[in-house]
């Protein structure tokens, strides 16, 4: 039998409520006393609150209180969980506070060991938390039970585009997390086409009772870079942007959300990366000012001649 396996049996033996013996343990599942022995220091330093009592009518039980305490975590997996609390807590994830409550039994069912461990790599992290409205995470909260109930809901969306609002029935099909803004992915029934909508431009919400059915094999996060990261649609029209810099600004430059999704080739000084014309003379130029001297474009000479018309507009704008 795995080790797992016989740590699990000793720990089932335990929960019996009676004491039992290093000895009956050992003939029960025929193991060397010795390897029973080790089997309770390992579970005793997991956080398993065995008793010990010597004497003629000793042996081994365990508190009553560890029939309700969590499944047994070691310390790795302990710490990681308070880290993902701290990480949800920046993100505004709606479950926050039963994500705590969860973490905190961990803290109540640890040995002094585990604790003082487990705080020493907890003050090692610290998240910069944003400002959040308590509405986003009520939001986010009724469309993930809408997700997975398959329920459709109806809600007014501001569009920031248009600065105005309107009234939409969709069918939920995910919830992502990006860029520090949630958003929900589904079929949008007025524009008849899957739809990103960003959650913090939510309205009101609405959850039917109408049901549907999502699309086998559907990606969210495939749908959603797609549409933030177009394609070439016109060969033609690709132009070859050419960088040139030190190492680590051209490392930067090629893991950038935006400009890494068109990058073709890269070397420890120099990035080689394929756009279409009206994407490298919109925003391209923006992206790559705030690198100043560390960067140089190489080609297209457009492109230079384009950051310097930036560059003066800022100049003549600031100068007024």
């Amino acid at each position: 039998m795995p080790k797992i396996d016989n740590m699990l049996a000793v720990l089932w033996m335990l929960r019996s409520g009676e004491k039992v013996t290093a000895q009956q343990i050992s003939e029960k599942l025929e193991l060397n006393i010795r390897t029973v022995y080790r089997y309770i220091d390992t579970l005793s330093t997991s956080g398993v609150p065995i008793i010990s009592d010597s004497g003629h009518n000793g042996g081994y039980s365990l508190l009553n209180h560890f029939i309700e305490a969590p499944l047994l975590f070691d310390i790795e997996e302990q710490t990681s969980l308070f880290h993902a609390a701290v990480f949800a807590s920046e993100a505004g994830y709606y479950g926050g506070e039963a994500l705590n409550r969860a973490v905190s039994k961990l803290g109540r069912y640890s040995n002094p060991e585990q604790e003082t461990k487990r705080n020493q790599h907890l003050s090692s992290l610290e998240v910069i938390s944003q400002l959040r409205s308590s509405s986003v995470e009520s939001t986010l909260k009724e469309l993930e039970t809408s997700v997975a109930e398959g329920n459709s809901v109806k809600i007014t969306y501001q569009n920031n585009k248009e600065n105005q609002s309107s009234d939409r029935l969709i069918d939920p099909y995910r919830i992502i997390y990006w860029n520090r803004k949630w958003y929900v992915i589904g079929f949008c029934h007025l524009r008849k086409e899957v739809r990103s909508f960003r959650v913090d431009r939510i309205e009101r919400f609405l959850l039917t009772e109408d049901r549907f059915i999502r699309p086998k094999d559907f990606s969210a996060s495939d749908f959603f870079m797609k549409n933030l990261l177009p394609t070439h649609q016109d060969k033609d029209e690709i132009t070859t942007l050419v960088i040139n810099g030190n190492t680590k600004t051209i490392r930067d430059i090629c893991q950038h959300w935006f400009l890494g999704h068109y990058l073709q080739s890269q070397s420890s000084n120099q990035a080689t990366f394929l756009l279409e014309k009206d994407i490298l003379h919109t925003y391209v130029p923006h992206l790559l000012l705030p690198y100043g001297r560390s960067i140089q474009v190489i080609e297209p000479v457009s492109l230079k001649k384009r950051l310097i018309e930036v560059l003066s507009d800022l100049i003549n704008f600031h100068q007024v």
